[in-house]
């Protein structure tokens, strides 16, 4: 009688690795019973040259400390990853490199990579080739980009658990990245792929549309991507009554000082940003508008401050609303594409007529520009 065969499953390694790649940033950690925010490392997902030559590579970006003409080369493409070879030069650093705080090994590590929803095929199968033959990860899972667990994020019970405090089952997520702007509804944990709907406005386009205002009215700017990055997210908001706020700031042709109106205080919207001095270290700030003349001198290089450094600042209006109004108006500057509240209801219209209020009940949003002041009041 011949000896039966005896089957030996192997378990799947107990450590996991949640990496979201996103255009911008990698967000990545390994998973934990109990998550915390600490888990979650950020991880510049590009690749640097100064003006040097010299290249630096992810994380070794954050010790960088002269960003003065700094070239850029990320791997991410209008929110689908197109680059493999900087990509791979980046997980090395990340994830294999000994002194990194994500370094493992990926023969006994799960791998759970975020994707962006509706990714072409023939990036799936390329991003699968590389993850499992350039690495191989013990196991591999894709899952959507942007998606949580639906239980804990609203605070409910564990999974298995009954309790009256179980959200609806429906969730609109509203995922506005470096690269673009996505909607997705999620049913039951899974994305209604025909009802998605994408808006080709992101981060990005709204630095290269700041680059070029402040290039034309200031200074130029045009090749100082980190800069305008970081001026960005220091002086943009969303404006709640975009044309009464542009008619403040200006009036028979020049600038006049007013107040934005908010609920808890009072904001100037004309303020001036002192552009950062990578000699001396200082970095780019706001301040309040200051129109006297010895500002002026001061600018001009006439009078230097007590510490004997000239000031450079940029005095800034409209510019400060106008950029992000983009995200609600494209045909601003001439893109023939909906704005976000009517993409919102492009996507509910591919839904069934039943689950449109469930959805507007459970809005989740996520992605660096959802933190600009103003944008969730606006949505």
């Amino acid at each position: 009688m011949p000896r039966r065969s005896v089957v030996h499953e192997q378990p799947f390694p107990s450590r996991t690795l949640v990496v979201d790649n996103g255009a911008y940033t990698i967000k990545a950690g390994f998973a934990s019973p109990i998550p915390d925010s600490t888990d979650c490392h950020l991880v510049p997902n590009c690749l640097a040259r100064e003006r040097d030559r010299r290249v630096w590579i992810g994380a070794e970006i954050d010790t960088c400390r002269d960003f003065g003409e700094m070239a850029f080369r990320r791997p991410v493409e209008k929110g689908y990853l197109v680059n493999w070879e900087a990509e791979k030069a980046i997980w090395d650093s990340t994830f294999l490199d000994a002194k990194s705080k994500l370094h493992c090994d990926p023969d006994e590590t799960n791998l759970l990579l975020a994707e962006a929803p509706n990714t072409m095929a023939a990036l799936q199968a390329n991003c699968d080739q590389v993850v499992f033959e350039e690495y191989g990860f013990a196991t591999y899972s894709p899952s959507l980009n942007a998606y949580n667990d639906i239980q804990h994020l609203f605070g409910a019970s564990a999974r298995g658990v009954q309790s009256s405090a179980t959200p609806a089952d429906c969730v609109l997520v509203i995922d506005s990245g470096f690269s673009h702007t996505t909607v997705i509804p999620v049913y039951k944990g899974r994305p209604i792929h025909q009802a998605i709907r994408r808006l080709d406005i992101g981060g990005r386009l709204l630095t290269n549309y700041l680059k070029e205002i402040l290039s034309i009215r200031h200074y130029n700017l045009i090749n100082e991507e980190h800069l305008v990055n970081e001026a960005k997210e220091k002086i943009c908001f969303v404006s709640n009554d975009f044309k009464n706020d542009l008619e403040r700031t200006w009036q028979n042709g020049s600038r006049i000082s007013n107040k934005r109106r908010t609920e808890d205080q009072a904001k100037e919207i004309i303020v001036d940003y002192v552009l950062p001095d990578y000699n001396t270290g200082i970095q780019g700030h706001l301040r309040p508008h200051d129109p006297s003349p010895a500002a002026k001198v001061k600018k001009m290089g006439a009078m230097a401050n007590p510490g004997g450094v000239v000031e450079d600042f940029m005095t800034l209006g409209n510019e400060r609303f106008a950029v992000p109004e983009l995200l609600f108006n494209p045909m601003d500057v001439g893109m023939k594409e909906a704005g976000l509240p009517e993409t919102v209801m492009q996507s509910l219209s591919g839904l069934p007529s039943g689950l449109r209020p469930a959805m507007l009940a459970n809005i989740v949003v996520v992605g660096g520009n959802c933190r600009m002041d103003g944008f969730m009041e606006r949505l």
